[in-house]
């Protein structure tokens, strides 16, 4: 068994919530190393689009690679009733994944962090002192901290006891845009209020590239499919070339799961965290990634990550598991909403990072609204 020297801070997964963490740690001097089991540039799926949050916490940090800014919104009810809303300034920034993570990752090797690629994980075991990841080949890791932010199916999370509320589908497919598409969607995504409980679709505009994709629940991989078949039909899409099919299960923590277990911390979809109703992730891949980074890189107080995340991330996550109730009962009203100015100026402003979902749900209309249908 190979061994190496020890490490202040491991991190397993190269994505945004392990990138975010390196970048972190490194930057407050400690020794730090990226565990990726593939090697970047790297296609993930995910819709990429960045709200406000995100943008709050990878501007100082990265030049972000934008494909696109959105200032237009339309909605539709399962292919109908659709209508655009459109805004001043931009509500939502389109990324791609493999743009946007070799920008973390160059950020994290430029504060120090050192990446491994071609890093397969196979267990993880800890004592008092510190915690040892051994890797496929044999070689043993071992730092005073391990983050584990390797994605949703992560050893990591098998490790600390994460557990599960919500689990769901999402497939989506890359689009090779025509010059067509190029003017019809530059700056202009659709939001699809889906035909199912919880279910909703969108088109995302990446400049040469269009993302169309549905989320639902687990467990419906057939309707999933018919869902995404019908929808790109409707749109007139069925003729375009297929850059990339492909399919993500997001899950969702209960409220009471760990987020630690000694010296082993999970951050982002490892955690199981993200808005359970947009099912959006990258804002909590990259706070819970900073504040994993930020309490390994100190290392005499790791209650300290649970403690964030309690007070930062949960209440928004219960807000959302309120949301999504409305919404898998209720799916015209929300329709209806976003054409009403308290709808949309707070879409707008959750969108932006200037209203969390907590906050939306304490603003006295929605707040009674919610209240009144039984959620």
């Amino acid at each position: 068994m190979i061994s190496e020297p020890l490490w202040d801070v491991a991190v397993i997964g190269g994505g945004p919530a392990g990138l975010s963490a390196a970048y972190a740690s490194a930057s407050l001097g400690a020794r730090t190393i990226v565990l990726e089991r593939a090697e970047h540039p790297r296609y993930k799926t995910c819709g990429g689009g960045l709200i406000g949050t995100s943008m709050g916490v990878a501007e100082p940090r990265i030049t972000v690679p934008a494909r696109d800014e959105v200032n237009a919104i339309t909605f539709t009810r399962d292919g109908r009733r659709g209508f655009t809303r459109h805004s001043d300034r931009p509500i939502l920034t389109m990324v791609r994944r493999d743009d946007f993570d070799l920008a973390w990752y160059r950020a994290a090797t430029d504060a120090g962090a050192i990446v491994r690629q071609h890093a397969q994980v196979r267990g993880i075991d800890q004592d008092a002192d510190m915690a040892t990841v051994t890797l496929t080949d044999g070689t043993e890791i071992t730092a005073r901290v391990v983050i584990g932010a390797e994605g949703s199916a992560a050893i990591s999370s098998r490790h600390v006891g994460v557990t599960l509320d919500q689990q769901d589908l999402g497939l989506e497919v890359e689009l090779a845009a025509t010059e067509d598409d190029r003017r019809a969607w530059r700056g202009r995504v659709l939001l699809d209020w889906g035909p199912y409980p919880g279910a909703y679709g969108w088109v995302f505009p990446k400049d040469d590239e269009l993302t169309v994709g549905v989320i639902m629940t687990k467990g419906h991989g057939a309707e999933t499919k018919q869902y995404l078949a019908d929808f790109v039909d409707r749109l007139g899409l069925t003729n375009r070339t297929i850059v990339r099919d492909s399919g993500h299960l997001t899950r969702c923590r209960r409220p009471d799961s760990p987020v630690r277990k000694g010296r082993v911390l999970v951050a982002g979809d490892a955690a199981g965290l993200l808005e359970p109703w947009t099912r959006e992730g990258i804002s909590y891949a990259l706070r819970s990634g900073m504040w994993a980074g930020e309490v390994a890189a100190k290392g005499s107080d790791l209650d300290a990550y649970d403690r964030k995340i309690a007070a930062e991330l949960a209440p928004e996550m219960a807000a959302g598991r309120r949301l999504l109730k409305v919404y898998a009962r209720h799916p015209w009203l929300v329709h209806a909403s976003m054409g009403t100015p308290v709808g949309w100026r707070a879409f707008q402003m959750f969108c932006r990072g200037d209203l969390s979902m907590a906050r939306v749900l304490r603003r006295p209309a929605i707040h009674t609204a919610v209240r009144m249908l039984g959620a």
